[in-house]
């Protein structure tokens, strides 16, 4: 039996174990095999693992202090599958990116300097520099706040994140196929790279409300059914994948866009997170719907008004605002994210196991 260190968590929206990268560096077994052990997967509940069985909390954060020159941290992100044995490093996730200046602060990673200290991040996934901008009042380093976000009950650390010159960091092209818009399945959608690559589908194109709830929209399988259908295709016109049947899981991912409500916000978004509308908003998916906004004639053209520098989505949980402003010279877009350490703690894992089953398990011990 091994024992990992850990830290658990809460980024935005989502939940993640933050680990440091030597500590999973574990001889004759793969980083993967090792994290879907501690997680407890492949198992829809993840019972004998630290999984919380849905997509927005079974993800890991995987740290190392940067070498490189005006870089901080390297921050790589994994999304663990619940119940299908794999591990997904083909995204970022944006709410997660916020735990990253904090834990760093902590760890001494970082000095803090004045009121507020940034902490340079690449996330390695897509090569995307994020500047944390940490709350350290008077130079001291903090873990508590008073800040607010929707989809979040308890206030928070306000992390402020920059994501710097976001376009093309995964296809190489804001817009990978040349076209503002594109018809895939029959249906007009945007396929944008910026933060993530995500596929922009109006909802009325599919036939849904673009305000239902997740659970009204999850229970319409044959509408998440297109739209996989929809993001798979779209992934093979991004090169993302060979062939539909090799795309991702969690990439590219797919917004249902529609008119804001007047007063309250320009565009209303339902976001799928592994097959499963989205609780809130993935954050790189608000990254990309900002950049969509400044793009003449996508999908996004009729509810926006252009170069825009503030946008108001309107999400399940409430609305979340983005702001496109600059960081060294560069576009960036700005969203505000709360953050807390909620433990530390000792993962245990165990040594190799059989692949058979055991004496012990209950249906073999039924079956004798």
């Amino acid at each position: 039996m091994r024992e990992i260190p850990a830290t658990w968590m809460r980024g935005g929206t989502s939940k993640c174990w933050v680990f440091e990268r030597d500590a999973l560096a574990i001889p004759d077994r793969g980083v993967d095999e090792v994290l879907l052990r501690l997680y407890g997967s492949p198992d829809p509940r993840q019972v004998d693992g630290v999984g919380g069985a849905t997509s927005t909390t079974s993800k890991a954060v995987v740290l190392a202090r940067s070498e490189r020159p005006g870089i901080d941290v390297e921050y790589t992100f994994a999304q663990i599958g619940i119940t299908d044995g794999t591990v997904d490093w083909t995204s970022n996730c944006g709410n997660c990116s916020a735990v990253v200046g904090p834990y760093a602060l902590r760890r001494g990673w970082v000095a803090p300097t004045g009121d507020v200290t940034a902490v340079r991040i690449t996330n390695t996934n897509t090569g995307q520099l994020i500047v944390a901008d940490v709350p350290t009042p008077s130079g001291r380093v903090i873990e508590h706040g008073g800040d607010h976000i929707p989809g979040v009950a308890q206030p928070g650390l306000g992390v402020h994140l920059w994501f710097v010159d976001p376009a093309g960091r995964t296809t190489g092209a804001l817009l990978p196929t040349g076209n503002a818009v594109d018809v895939v399945d029959g249906t007009r959608v945007t396929l944008l790279d910026a933060g993530a690559p995500v596929v922009l589908v109006p909802a009325d194109e599919v036939g849904v409300a673009g305000d239902a709830s997740p659970a009204a929209l999850d229970a319409q399988e044959g509408v998440l059914a297109r739209l996989d259908r929809i993001r798979r295709v779209a992934a093979v016109r991004m090169g993302l994948a060979a062939e539909p049947d090799g795309a991702a899981r969690a990439t590219p991912k797919v917004a249902l866009v529609s008119a804001g409500r007047p007063g309250r916000s320009d565009v209303t978004v339902r976001m799928l997170s592994m097959g499963r509308t989205h609780p809130a908003l993935a954050i790189t998916g608000s990254i990309a719907l900002t950049a969509a906004a400044r793009t003449p004639a996508t999908v996004l053209s009729e509810f926006t008004i252009g170069e825009q520098e503030v946008l108001r989505l309107d999400t399940p949980a409430g609305v979340v605002t983005t702001h496109a402003g600059a960081r060294d010279g560069l576009l960036a877009v700005g969203v505000t994210r709360t953050t807390r350490r909620i433990g530390d703690a000792t993962l245990a894992l165990p040594d190799h196991e059989p692949l058979e089953p055991s004496l012990t398990t209950p249906a073999a011990a039924s079956a004798a």
